[in-house]
């Protein structure tokens, strides 16, 4: 690790972090990682142990009962909870930057006094609904609709791929409060567990991110208080684009990391594994596979920290976080594509870590835009410049 790649920060502090973060994840989840795959367990304890370490609130500030890090840091911790599993790097990311971060920009102070401290100290899990069944990017045309009753909103509506859609203790919405295609038209609630109308639904059974849970949210005449909105009305559609600035980060952090890991795997096995009396590592064609994936790997991290420099310093950075999050999640798939290749019939059974990462890293592509719309977001940026 080069400290260069902090861009400014202090590159021992984050080197500390780096350190938690992977004892961490050797102790606490490398042992558990196929039992909760093939069960699809989403390990809710394991939270709590994680607020412990403060990585449940990296980037809230203490008085509020967080780590009050910066992006460098949460970036790292992603990062070496990925390399050993994505589903938990997932969980980790979507507590932190979708609901956790909805509610530390756009909460007022009571908001803030009220929910981050639970979820700072994994206390409480946190979800964000934003995609339903018939809109995922185009979120202007959302049926979830709440409709203004005295002091309180009514919600009825569905949302859908929503991560920790049932353990969540408290879930930022975004849902249609006027016209359909306005972008002041759609407004954030944070709505909690337990509120007559709101309830999960399905759970869906994943090719990857599997530990992760995701699961739909449903609101049936749910009545919310004015009080729960966050920021003002119509206001809500402003507020996800920021927070999906930053949410793009978290997932190239991850896709960084289970790169990372298939990465390291494959130079591993490559050196052990021997054919024709010496290591596959010695052939041309493994080399200049290993070469290709430290190549793509240093590319995505020095974009991925330059995004979050970016995010620290208050830059706009919605262009460079989309290229973060599109070169990372791409260069996953295709050094977890490479990492099986390199494993030969080993890599394609479960007796070898690099089917999972395999399998966890095409999420990258899709969640929190897919490719294809980050390369439209980075398009219509150049060109409008």
């Amino acid at each position: 690790m080069k400290t260069s790649y902090y861009f400014g920060s202090d590159s021992e502090q984050i080197e500390m972090i780096r350190a938690a973060a992977r004892d961490f994840a050797e102790q606490h989840i490398k042992p558990h990682v196929m039992e909760w795959d093939e069960a699809q367990h989403f390990p809710i304890e394991l939270f709590k142990k994680m607020g412990e370490m403060g990585f449940t609130g990296v980037l809230v500030p203490e008085q509020y009962g967080g780590a009050g890090l910066n992006y460098q840091a949460y970036i790292t911790v992603i990062e070496e909870i990925a390399k050993v599993c994505g589903s938990i790097g997932l969980s980790t990311a979507a507590h932190n930057s979708l609901c956790t971060g909805h509610l530390m920009y756009f909460g007022n102070e009571e908001q803030k006094q009220k929910y981050l401290p639970k979820l700072a100290s994994g206390e409480w899990i946190g979800a964000w609904g934003l995609t339903e069944p018939n809109t995922g990017s185009d979120a202007m045309r959302m049926k979830c609709v709440a409709e203004k009753d005295g002091d309180y909103w009514v919600i009825n509506g569905t949302k859908c791929w929503i991560t920790h859609g049932i353990s969540a203790s408290v879930a930022v919405v975004l849902v249609r409060t006027g016209d359909l295609l306005d972008s002041h038209g759609i407004s954030a609630f944070a709505i909690e567990r337990g509120t007559p109308g709101f309830s999960s639904g399905k759970k869906e059974n994943k090719l990857g991110m599997r530990a992760s849970e995701t699961a739909e949210l449903i609101f049936d005449n749910c009545r919310v208080h004015k009080s729960q909105m966050l920021g003002n009305e119509g206001e809500g559609f402003i507020q996800a684009m920021k927070i999906l600035d930053g949410g793009r980060i978290s997932i190239a952090a991850l896709s960084l990391g289970i790169a990372k890991g298939a990465y390291e795997a494959s130079k591993k096995y490559a050196a052990e594994r021997q054919q024709f009396g010496k290591p596959i590592a010695s052939f041309q064609a493994i080399a200049f596979k290993l070469a290709d994936m430290a190549t793509k790997i240093e590319a995505s991290e020095l974009l991925t920290r330059q995004a979050g420099y970016m995010k620290d310093a208050g830059m706009k950075m919605t262009t460079e976080s989309a290229m973060a999050k599109y070169f990372a999640s791409e260069t996953a798939v295709e050094v977890s594509t490479d990492a099986v290749q390199i494993h030969g019939g080993y890599g394609y059974t479960k007796d070898f870590p690099v089917e999972k990462y395999y399998r966890d890293s095409k999420l990258c592509t899709i969640g929190e835009g897919t490719s294809e719309i980050q390369k439209l977001v980075i398009s219509r940026n150049l060109l409008k410049d």
